[in-house]
């Protein structure tokens, strides 16, 4: 039986049902009400480049997570963390130092997605924060964050879950200079990815197998 101590005594007065509500309310339902955009206006206040940069880059991507994976209902996936997470991908760019964007911060671009992950995670939403960490690219290695000598976890960083290679996958199709109003087209992408290695042009094949 559950027990609640009222003036260090055991009470045992208190319905059941309440006790229980009580308990699982404090255990259990710990339910954190996503909004994107306060996210977005808590670390970027000021109404300036940087934040519209943000903003656009990132909606290009929401919006073309969505009709992907509108394309494919099969999938299962659930829309509304689609928009939120691509939403945030890069929250944490703000951070990071970017002069061409905007950015002023003390760590170097590469670590975005990491720090954005652990802004997340700090808010509540640890499952958006996954798909911040692994957006980059078409993910990190630990290999390759150990021998580029990062300054980030040593760990695997690559997009595991169905939502998290299609927000990746998404991401690759514009940037937040010369791709911030349209959108590349396929062959771009596999252009862009061959400058990183040829695992990442067979990765981008493999999602748009799946994707497009």
């Amino acid at each position: 039986m559950l027990f609640f101590a009222v003036n260090g005594k055991k009470n045992e007065t208190t319905s059941f049902s309440t006790r229980l509500l009580v308990y699982l309310q404090a255990n259990i339902f710990r339910i954190s009400i996503m909004d994107y955009q306060a996210i977005i206006d808590k670390y970027y206040p000021e109404d300036n480049e940087q934040k519209r940069i943000l903003v656009k880059h990132s909606r290009m991507v929401a919006d073309f997570s969505l009709e992907l994976a509108r394309r494919h209902p099969e999938l299962g996936l659930d829309m509304a963390f689609i928009e939120e997470a691509a939403m945030l991908h890069d929250i944490g760019i703000f951070l990071t130092s970017a002069s061409d964007i905007g950015c002023t911060g003390d760590m170097p671009y590469i670590c975005h997605g990491f720090l954005g992950a652990e802004l997340l995670r700090k808010e509540g939403f640890p499952q958006h924060a996954r798909v911040c960490e692994r957006h980059t690219g078409t993910g990190l290695t630990k290999e390759r964050i150990v021998e580029s000598e990062w300054p980030l976890p040593q760990r695997d960083m690559s997009p595991e879950t169905t939502a998290e290679q299609l927000i990746c996958f998404a991401d690759k199709f514009f940037s937040k200079v010369k791709y911030l109003h349209k959108s590349r087209t396929f062959e771009q992408v596999e252009e862009s990815m061959a400058r990183i290695s040829p695992e990442s042009v067979a990765k981008v094949r493999e999602w748009a197998a799946l994707f497009l």
